[in-house]
C-alpha cells in the first residue's frame, strides 16, 4: 500500500457492507505507524458509522486520539453540531444576502437555518473536510464514507456549492445596483469580502479534491455479483466528477477451494472481472480472517496480509446444492391487511435479496393482486438481484410483479415544475408591483438556480411521496421498499417532519406578504403537498398499513448498529416485527434476547453459482 503514500487525502467507499470501515481503520493506522511525526485524521461522514465496533474505542463528534497510536485521531462527523457551528461563523451574512435577494425582511428569512434540511450529513462533511485541509490543521485524512450511492451525493456537492455561490452572488449585484441607483456609488462591504473568501475556500478545496497528487479514492467491494455491478456504475461516476480513483480492495477473500468451493469458483470469476474495470489502476486482495477483525492488533495484521494482484486462476464450480427450509417463517402480509414493507439495515446485508424473495413469493401466492418491489437507494441493486435492467418506470417482471428503482433527477424535474420554479418566483417577488424600475431589484434567476440544485436527501423525501401516492391512488395493493443502508434509511423516514417543517414556514412567509405576493393557487397546491406528508407520517406509524423488516449477518458490528436501528425505530413508533438473518448457519446463530420484540427469520446460506432468479426463487421458498 505504500505507493498511496504521496496522498494526503484517501477516500473508501463503496457498497454497503463490503467492509469499508475495518479497511479504512486498517489504513488509517498504517499510515500512522508509518509516518509517526505526523497527525493523522480517521473521520467518518457516514451517519450510521460503526468506527467504534471495528476499533473497539469510543468515537467522539471531534477528533480524538488513539491511545496506542496517538499521533491518530478518529471522529465522527456530527451534522447538527457542525451546522450550528457553521451558522454561528456564517449566518449574519447569509440571512443579509438571502434578505437582499428577496422581497421578504431578514427576521422572516431566519427561521429557514433552523430547519432539517436533508443532505446535511453530506454538505457539513465536505465543508469539514475543506476546512481541515485548507487550514492544514491535520497531515492526511482517511475517510470513511458512506456507501458508494450517497458517496456520489457528497461528491456532487462541489458542483452544488458552486451554484448556491453564484446565486449568493447575484444577490449582492442586486445590492450593488441598487445602491449604485440610488447614492451614485458603492463601496464595499463585509459580505462582498465573505463572498470572495467563500469562493476561495471553494475554489481551492475543488482543486484539492480532483488533484490526483493529493487525493484518491479507493473503492471497497466483495468478489459476488451484485458488489460487481455496482462498483462497475460506481467507477463510471466518479470518472465523470473527475475524482482521482486509485484502485480497488477486494475483501473477504477465500484461499482454501475446499472451505466453501462455491463461493470460491464465484469469486474467482468476479475477481477477474474487477481486473478487467480496474482501469490499470491496483487492484488488493485481503483474506477472509476466521474472526472478524477488531481493536488494533487485529487491524494492523489485516494490513499486513493486503496483497496487490495482477492475475487469477479460475475455478469449476461444484454441484448446486439449496439448504433446508428453517422454522419460522414469515406470516401472510398480504391477508394482515400490510400495504407496506419496508427492508432495511446495515449496507451489504442482503437486503435487495430479501426483497425480492418477499415480492416474488407474495406476487406468486396471490396472483390476483399486483405487488411492486422499488428501490429507493441511490445505488441501486434491485435489477442486479432479478439479472435484468431496471429503471425510473415500472417493469413487469410477472404479470403481477413489477419492479421499479426511482430516479430522483425525474422526481426533482417534475417537483421543480410543480412547486419549486413558482416558489424561486414568489421568495423573488417576481411579478409583484414593487421596485418594478429596476430589473435587477428582485431576482427570481438567482432563486431559480438554487432551486435547480439537487440538496442531497430530497430523493429520499419525494420518494416517499411517490410511493404513498401510487397506494392512495390503488394502483399496486403491496409495495415493498428496499431500502438506502441505516443511516440514509432513517433520513428517509424522518422526511415527512422534515417536509412538514420546511412547508409551514412557507406558509407563515405567505400569510405576511399575500397582500404583496398573491399565488392563492400556488399555496392551495402546497397545502394538498402538506395533507400529504401529514397522511404519511400517520401511515408510517400504522402498523396495519406499514411493517418494517430488518436484514442482519452474524457479525459484531452489523448486529450493534441494528440493535441501535431497532431502538430508534421503536421511539419513532414504526413497527418491526421481523429480523432476516442472512447467510444462517448453525455455528453462526443470533441470540434472539437480542432482539426480543422481533421474531428471527433464518435464511441460510444460498448457493453461488445459480442465476440471479434462481436465487430469488430459492429464497422465497426459504422465507415463506
Amino acid at each position: 500500500m505504500n505507493q498511496y503514500d504521496s496522498l494526503h487525502l484517501v477516500m473508501f467507499s463503496g457498497k454497503g457492507g463490503v467492509g469499508k470501515t475495518t479497511i479504512s481503520c486498517s489504513f488509517a493506522r498504517y499510515w500512522a505507524r508509518r509516518f509517526p511525526e505526523e497527525k493523522i485524521l480517521l473521520l467518518s461522514t457516514d451517519p450510521a458509522h460503526s468506527l467504534g465496533d471495528i476499533l473497539l474505542s469510543e468515537v467522539k463528534d471531534y477528533a480524538s486520539p488513539l491511545t496506542d497510536l496517538p499521533n491518530l485521531s478518529i471522529q465522527a462527523l456530527d451534522a447538527q453540531k457542525l451546522l450550528l457551528e457553521f451558522k454561528a461563523k456564517y449566518s449574519q451574512f447569509l440571512e443579509l444576502l438571502v434578505e437582499r435577494g428577496s422581497l421578504a425582511d431578514g427576521e422572516d428569512l431566519a427561521p429557514v437555518w433552523d430547519l432539517n434540511w436533508p443532505g446535511l450529513n453530506e454538505l457539513m462533511g465536505l465543508l469539514e473536510i475543506q476546512y481541515l485541509l485548507s487550514e492544514k490543521k491535520v497531515d492526511r485524512i482517511v475517510v470513511d464514507m458512506a456507501p458508494s450511492g450517497h458517496t456520489l451525493n457528497l461528491l456532487r456537492l462541489k458542483d452544488f456549492l458552486d451554484v448556491i455561490l453564484n446565486s449568493l452572488e447575484l444577490f449582492q449585484k442586486k445590492h450593488q445596483v441598487i445602491t449604485q441607483t440610488f447614492t451614485g456609488g458603492y463601496t464595499r462591504d463585509e459580505v462582498d469580502d465573505f463572498l470572495a473568501d467563500l469562493k476561495l475556500q471553494l475554489s481551492e478545496s475543488r482543486r484539492l479534491l480532483q488533484d490526483d497528487t493529493f487525493t484518491g479514492c479507493l473503492v471497497a467491494a466483495v468478489s459476488e455479483p451484485m458488489c460487481f455491478a455496482e462498483t462497475e456504475r460506481f467507477l463510471g461516476n466518479l470518472k465523470t466528477l473527475d475524482v482521482p480513483y486509485a484502485g480497488i480492495v477486494i475483501n473477504r477473500i477465500l484461499t482454501d477451494l475446499d472451505i466453501e468451493p462455491d463461493r470460491y469458483a464465484e469469486q474467482q470469476k468476479f475477481i477477474n472481472k474487477f481486473l478487467t474495470i480496474s482501469q490499470n489502476k491496483p487492484v488488493f486482495i485481503v483474506p477472509q480472517q476466521k474472526i472478524q477483525p477488531l481493536g488494533g492488533v487485529a487491524l494492523d495484521n489485516l494490513a499486513s496480509q493486503m496483497q496487490k494482484i495482477d492475475s487469477v486462476e479460475l475455478a469449476t464450480p461444484p454441484l448446486i446444492q439449496w439448504p433446508s427450509k428453517i422454522p419460522p417463517s414469515f406470516s401472510d402480509f398480504i391477508a394482515e391487511g400490510c400495504q407496506l414493507i419496508i427492508v432495511g439495515g446495515k449496507g451489504g446485508v442482503g437486503k435487495t435479496t430479501v426483497s425480492a424473495a418477499m415480492g416474488w413469493a407474495l406476487a406468486s401466492r396471490y396472483p390476483e393482486k399486483k405487488i411492486r418491489m422499488i428501490s429507493i437507494d441511490p445505488a441501486h441493486s434491485l435489477g442486479d438481484a432479478f439479472g435484468q435492467k431496471l429503471g425510473h418506470e415500472p417493469v413487469l417482471l410477472t404479470l403481477n410483479l413489477s419492479g421499479q428503482e426511482i430516479d430522483a433527477s425525474q422526481i426533482l424535474d417534475q417537483f421543480r415544475a410543480d412547486y419549486l420554479w413558482e416558489l424561486a418566483d414568489m421568495i423573488s417577488g417576481e411579478g409583484t408591483e414593487t421596485e418594478t424600475t429596476v430589473n435587477i431589484a428582485y431576482l427570481p434567476e438567482a432563486w431559480r438556480q438554487i432551486m435547480s440544485q439537487a440538496l442531497p436527501g430530497i430523493d429520499e423525501m419525494l420518494s416517499l411521496i411517490t410511493i404513498l401516492d401510487l397506494l392512495d391512488s390503488n394502483e399496486q395493493d403491496l409495495i415493498i421498499l428496499d431500502t438506502a443502508p441505516t443511516g440514509h434509511l432513517l433520513q428517509f423516514l424522518q422526511m415527512p417532519t422534515a417536509l412538514g417543517d420546511w412547508l409551514s414556514w412557507i406558509f407563515k412567509l405567505w400569510m405576511k406578504y399575500q397582500n404583496v405576493l398573491g399565488r392563492v393557487d400556488f399555496m392551495g397546491r402546497l397545502r394538498h403537498l402538506r395533507q400529504q406528508v401529514v397522511q404519511a407520517q400517520k401511515k408510517l406509524k400504522d402498523p396495519r398499513h406499514t411493517q418494517f423488516v430488518g436484514v442482519i449477518q452474524a457479525e459484531a458490528a452489523i448486529i450493534a448498529e441494528h440493535i441501535r436501528l431497532t431502538e430508534t425505530l421503536k421511539t419513532m413508533k414504526i413497527q418491526q416485527r421481523y429480523v432476516v438473518q442472512n447467510r444462517y448457519s448453525q455455528e453462526l446463530a443470533t441470540d434472539s434476547s437480542l432482539f426480543p420484540e422481533q421474531t428471527i427469520i433464518r435464511l441460510p446460506k444460498l448457493p453461488r453459482s445459480v442465476e440471479p432468479l434462481a436465487r430469488v426463487q430459492g429464497a422465497a421458498n426459504l422465507l415463506f
